[in-house]
């Protein structure tokens, strides 16, 4: 199979193509614009290999789309290329309605196109995968988990333009017959995340015993996911899953933002002993406008009619992530010096 990966310079993009590369024997374009949060040395490892191509290209340029699609003749798109952070979307929220959804509708219309008029694919094995998240779903309450029937309820510009870009692929299978899945992930982490986001930001700046920051009270719940793990899932959901249908993918891993920094915090100290206690860099700071309180995902479809489970514990994949920021400053020190950790999204226009 020819694959099209957008996005594949970003944090679960670039672990996609790895993942493909090294456990399929499919041909890769990857498709990025390279902003500030794609980074080729994510790829270094397979950048060689005959399998892979790289195309610096923006998902807003239909034009150039249609050239690609020309070009390599996929018969299937894993479609990751998107603005994620949450702060980022309070600041300037016309950049993720412009990738998010403008984007997606250019993806949607040119594999729409493509294999409509292309001779060389078969379009009965055809497939579009659209990767998004479960903050389209809002805040859960103390109970309970997202399952793939609950009612959307966005609550940032982020969420707003994914949920967006989930119902335009949804409507282009019910109009167009596109063979369209959209999968629903929680929260990712592993190597090669861009350090805006939690876990890559708080090991940072404990090995650099800078203030580590904790939004509000802590309580904020978030279920983890190992970006491997997902990489595995999409693979799933691309061979096996059914066109029309949506997937939530999740490893019941839930922690509170608190003992999440904490558990980072004492795995430092055993890591880089002569800085401990790194607890004492943990910092309260005002909470994000709009904050979800608590997330976590039913998985039971993507494992019952699929097959995927989660390879690694969270434990030890936490454990080995944190060893890979302190191996790898060669891969986070340039970006650290573009962007420190410092906070965003701080902007609060409601009305008095």
């Amino acid at each position: 199979m020819r694959i099209v990966v957008t996005g594949g310079a970003g944090f679960i993009g670039s672990a996609v193509c790895r993942y493909l590369v090294a456990r399929t024997e499919h041909d890769i374009l990857n498709i990025d614009k390279l902003t500030y949060a794609g980074n080729l040395e994510s790829l270094r490892e397979i950048e060689a290999n005959p399998r892979y191509t790289f195309a610096h290209a923006d998902i807003c340029d239909r034009a150039g789309l249609d050239r690609l699609f020309a070009d390599f003749a996929p018969q299937a798109v894993i479609h990751l290329a998107a603005e994620s952070h949450v702060d980022r979307s309070i600041d300037a929220s016309s950049a993720f309605v412009d990738t998010n959804i403008v984007g997606t509708l250019n993806l949607l219309e040119a594999f729409r196109h493509h294999i409509a008029g292309s001779g060389k694919v078969d379009r009965n094995g055809c497939r579009f995968v659209h990767v998004s998240t479960d903050e389209v779903y809002g805040s859960l309450g103390p109970e309970g988990r997202f399952s793939e029937s609950t009612a959307y309820d966005p609550r940032s510009p982020y969420a707003a333009t994914k949920a967006s870009s989930d119902h335009l692929a949804r409507a282009w299978h019910a109009t167009y017959g596109l063979p369209t899945i959209v999968s629903n992930c929680s929260n990712n982490f592993g190597p090669y995340h861009f350090p805006e986001k939690l876990i890559p930001l708080a090991i940072l700046n404990g090995i650099e015993e800078k203030p580590i920051p904790i939004y509000g009270d802590g309580g904020n719940i978030r279920d983890w996911l190992h970006v491997d793990d997902h990489a595995h899932a999409l693979y799933c959901i691309l061979m096996r899953g059914r066109p029309g249908r949506s997937y939530n993918v999740g490893a019941n891993n839930e922690r509170s933002n608190l003992d999440l920094v904490g558990r980072i915090c004492d795995l430092l100290d055993r890591q880089i002993p002569e800085r401990a206690p790194h607890r004492r860099l943990m910092t309260f700071v005002k909470d994000r406008p709009g904050h979800d309180r608590r997330y976590a995902i039913d998985a039971r479809r993507v494992r019952e009619e699929l097959g995927w489970r989660p390879e690694v514990t969270f434990d030890d994949a936490l454990e080995a992530t944190v060893k890979w920021y302190i191996a790898n400053e060669w891969w986070w020190r340039p970006l650290r010096e573009r962007y420190g950790g410092e906070r965003l999204g701080l902007v609060d226009c409601r009305a008095d």
